[in-house]
């Protein structure tokens, strides 16, 4: 619009809202003239993507239509580069409008402004084609931006009716959408859908009109803001005046802010609290997995099982002199427990075990003294439990960025990927931070009316530590519950990852924003519903009960922990944490029931534990429902400036949950993985027994496993003694980190429920199909197996891969032996066992393996030193074998076969390597000494066979 010139000083002025026409206009001209453009030139080639063509595919991707060709990626890029200039007076013309004396949120939000313009001048001119990491880099930053500018434009939303419900309309569909964009991606990405990339592309064109509209709502605020050029020394007109009170004529009843005065300091103080609350929490995960290492290598009870009871410190606090002198000084047990921090120092596993144990009952009894020193101070005490319960949302993202290992963790170090020195500076800072003696004392509870059971108020507790540590220390723990195999018809640990975390964020939220309805029986009753639904189904149905189960835990651990201070600190802290300690027992007892005393009478009974679990927190539910808020006076209750320390705290939940979507973005599944030698057309399959992840001097041996797998140029390979998502475990799953930084599709095999020592499968092809069995186990542990159908160069091969019972048990190994031999008798497709057999070559059950009911073969018979590890085929030819040393990794080493796809069983030859052509021989990395203590043994070479 041409400016209007005046008289006097105004050389000129036009309206605020032609700024949100023109940004409108330019950029809808930018999208739909590269639509148009590229339909009319390029429609088959910009519908194509990585599986699907015209006429299953028949609508492009934005990211097809403006990065992909010219001349529609220029046409973009123009008008987008034009969209710069309204966009950017937009976001200054919006600061203007909003900005209040003492108010920084307009400020923040000027700021998110600009670098959201930046980042989509990022991804805008450096496309996918061009360099697809930083262009990705720039889109997550840029969507990441959009949240709060989103919900910072409605939060300062001046008194606009109308404007205010098109940017609640507008900012619901953009997120709403969301959901079935990511649904749809997942079909085409994972599922491989035909068609499911057209709906995909409709909901993200969809994504750009509700973006836009959201920022052309600002005409509507800037219809009655007037931007006025005036000359204040009357040059224009050749006279010199005094300047005029510009502010008389801006800001005229524009509305008010919907937002209080921001403070550095508290939000720097409720972030040192969280981080507290992270580090108690990577603290108690870690000691299971270093107790967890001794009755490991001693195959049974060591003795160092007794240190799960240090987190029963608590107990200390029935010595007066001792409670009230750690109420007084807590910083000095938040520093003592900091300890914890520094055991990757120490090489000794026994000593690192002791150094953690002292760190987490300094811990358990610091958090302790800090909840009931804060109990006559109810926005601080609510502060505290925040705090805690946002730390477990910390943690969890943590493993969900380091794929299930806390970098914190006292199994890392920084060459295996710790951040040991930079937690514990950052810790000793936030400890110094969060400790400062409080200068609101606040109000005080009513020191008269009921409080309810100590003893039932305990039992909530251990109840509830023991579901959030079981269920939610690892955010893929629930979905590998409900996991039964490909094809894929549930949840998968990325990126549906971040669904849990987001349950666990609404749940904090709701338990302290709506704590009647957390504390009330109808919440507990839809939360036994949701673990039932968990207990007792799979898929997708199972996982919905899980996030109903997440949500009701996080809401209800706050009213729990309030009603627990209201008495001795030594009686529901430190009961609570035994009944979480016979808790921890009773979830290991039920897979290790072969190996502890009265190990049967809770054999397989995860339903038990889920129900027990359930009746804890009932009873907590009982006791507060006595001592809670509902027992004090309103003129008792937390003061009214509690609202704004919550805020601080939804702003870090908001934060972290930021993250967990970028993070859930950036560990998408690529599905484009690549066998080493598909020339040749050849597979390379190998057997290993990991024993848990943990290598023999008590470190995470992921990393190395990674190494020697890729080097070996594994195609597909099988992993025993692979689940950890127990809390003896660490919650973990190594099959996440190797998967994706080897590119491969993974297996996990039957999930922590189903009562195994677990089974995995990894494999560069794709699984066309996958079941999972539990054989026959009449005394001994139960006996996993995975019968993976993959498609190898466009033929179908059966892979099986199987771990049998233990020596001891020689009935339930026959049994097991008989009901594989007829699975694997029971395909005519070319097939490959990577297995953990319990026999002699030659022996007793391996000739019901190797026979003609199963149809199978042994890879070398005249290998006479095996005892577990064996490598069995049918109907594909067989071209080598090798035995890899494990070095220091695990017990057991690495067995390797080499086949070729198509081709019919050779003969029993042995050929020399050098008869061999050079892609369908082994690494000679590992010849001699081999590297890192890998090389190959037993025959000192590979075999190889015509």
């Amino acid at each position: 619009m041409a400016p209007k010139f005046k008289d006097g000083d105004t050389v000129a002025s036009f309206n605020g809202k032609w700024v949100s026409w023109a940004h409108t206009v330019v950029a809808s001209l930018a999208f739909l003239g590269a639509l148009v453009v590229g339909v009319a030139l390029h429609y088959k080639k910009i519908v194509q993507n990585e599986y699907y063509g015209y006429p299953q595919e028949w609508f492009p991707s934005v990211s097809a239509t403006i990065g992909d060709r010219y001349p529609e990626r220029s046409v973009f890029q123009l008008f987008i580069a034009i969209t710069s200039g309204p966009r950017f007076a937009l976001v200054f013309l919006w600061y203007i409008l909003t900005a209040r004396p003492n108010s920084t949120l307009p400020k923040f939000l000027a700021g998110a402004g600009i670098f959201r313009t930046l980042t989509c001048g990022g991804w805008t001119y450096i496309t996918s084609t061009d360099d697809h990491d930083f262009h990705d880099i720039f889109m997550i930053s840029y969507l990441v931006a959009t949240l709060p500018w989103t919900l910072g434009c409605i939060a300062l939303s001046p008194n606009n009716r109308r404007a205010l419900k098109y940017r609640k309309i507008l900012a619901g569909l953009f997120f709403g959408t969301l959901v079935p964009l990511v649904y749809y991606f997942i079909q085409h990405k994972v599922h491989k859908v035909p068609g499911a990339y057209t709906k995909y592309a409709f909901f993200e064109w969809a994504l750009i009109v509700f973006d836009v509209g959201f920022d052309a709502v600002t005409a509507l605020d800037f219809e009655s803001f007037e931007l006025v050029v005036k000359d204040v020394k009357g040059i224009s007109r050749g006279k010199t005046k005094t300047a005029a009170d510009i502010e008389k004529q801006k800001d005229k009843a524009v509305g008010r802010a919907l937002t209080q005065k921001f403070i550095w300091s508290e939000a720097i103080d409720a972030a040192a609290d969280v981080y507290n609350g992270f580090v108690f929490w990577s603290t108690l995960t870690s000691l299971g997995l270093l107790v967890w290492y001794f009755p490991l290598w001693h195959m049974g009870i060591s003795g160092y099982e007794v240190f799960v009871m240090v987190t029963v410190s608590p107990f200390f606090l029935s010595l007066p002199g001792l409670r009230s002198f750690a109420v007084r000084h807590v910083r000095i047990f938040h520093l003592l427990s900091l300890s914890s921090l520094l055991a990757y120092l120490v090489h000794n596993p026994v000593y690192r075990l002791f150094t953690v144990g002292f760190g987490l009952a300094m811990s358990c009894l610091a958090w302790s003294a800090t909840w009931y020193g804060a109990r006559s101070q109810p926005a601080r005490l609510e502060s505290k439990i925040l705090a805690w319960g946002i730390g477990l949302l910390a943690s969890s993202i943590a493993k969900f960025a380091c794929r299930t290992n806390n970098p914190i963790w006292p199994i890392m170090h920084p060459d295996i990927g710790g951040w040991n020195k930079t937690a514990f500076t950052l810790a000793v800072i936030a400890v110094l931070r969060s400790t400062r003696r409080p200068t609101n004392q606040g109000d005080y509870f009513p020191s008269a009316g009921k409080k309810g059971s100590s003893f039932l108020a305990a039992l909530g507790l251990g109840g509830v530590f023991f579901a959030l540590h079981s269920l939610l220390s690892d955010s893929s723990t629930i979905i590998l519950w409900v996991w039964e195999g490909f094809p894929i018809r549930g949840p998968i640990s990325a990126p549906h990852g971040s669904y849990t975390i987001f349950a666990m964020g609404v749940g904090m939220l709701l338990g302290v924003f709506y704590p009647r309805i957390a504390r009330s029986w109808t919440a507990f009753g839809i939360g036994s519903i949701g673990a039932a639904i968990l207990t007792a189904n799979s898929h997708w149905f199972g996982y919905y009960g899980a996030l109903v189960l997440t949500v009701y835990l996080m809401a209800v651990t706050p009213t729990l922990i309030t009603s627990a201070v209201r008495h001795s600190p030594a009686l529901t802290f430190g009961f609570g944490f035994l009944v979480y300690n016979l808790m921890v027992l009773f979830h290991v007892w039920v897979v290790a029931y072969a190996f502890v005393p009265g190990g049967p009478l809770v054999r397989e009974r995860t339903d038990w534990v889920m129900i027990t679990m359930m009746i804890l927190i009932g009873a907590g539910v009982f006791s507060a429902a006595v001592s809670n808020s509902a027992s004090i006076p309103k003129s008792k209750r937390a003061p009214s400036n509690n609202q704004k320390t919550r805020s601080y705290y939804a702003y870090v939940i908001a934060i972290l949950q930021i993250l967990s979507i970028s993070i859930a973005y950036l560990r998408f599944p690529t599905n484009d993985y690549t066998p080493y030698h598909k020339e040749e057309k050849t597979v390379t399959a190998g057997i290993w027994t990991v024993h848990f992840s943990l290598d023999n001097d008590m470190w995470s041996s992921e990393r190395r496993m990674r190494d020697l797998i890729k080097e070996m140029e594994l195609d597909v390979i099988g992993l025993l003694e692979s689940d950890l998502q127990r809390i003896i475990m660490g919650n973990r799953d190594t099959t996440q980190y190797l998967a994706e930084d080897l590119g491969m599709y993974v297996d996990y095999g039957p999930g922590p429920n189903k009562h195994t020592w677990g089974a995995a499968l990894l494999s560069k092809f794709p699984i066309v199909n996958s079941t999972h069995h539990l054989l026959p186990s009449p005394v001994g542990e139960l006996a996993p197996a995975i019968h993976a159908t993959l498609d190898m160069y466009g033929e179908l091969v059966d892979v099986v891969v199987f771990h049998s019972g233990q020596e001891e048990d020689p009935e339930d190994r026959r049994l097991q032996t008989e009901y594989l031999s007829e699975l694997m008798g029971s395909s005519s497709r070319p097939m490959i066992l990577l297995s953990y057999l319990v026999t002699r070559p030659l022996e007793g059950n391996y000739n019901t393996y190797v026979s003609d009911v199963s149809g199978m073969k042994d890879i070398d018979p005249s290998d006479w030193d095996r005892w577990c590890e064996y490598i069995l085929y049918k109907n594909i030819r067989r071209t080598g074998y090798a035995r890899v040393s494990r070095g220091t990794i695990t017990d057991t080493e690495l067995q390797v076969g080499k086949f070729i796809v198509g081709e019919p069983e050779g003969t029993n030859e042995r050929i020399s390597e050098d008869q061999v052509p050079e892609g369908l021989r082994f690494p000679a990395l590992f010849r001699g000494q081999g590297v890192r203590g890998h090389r190959y043994h037993v025959f000192d070479e590979p075999r190889y066979y015509n």
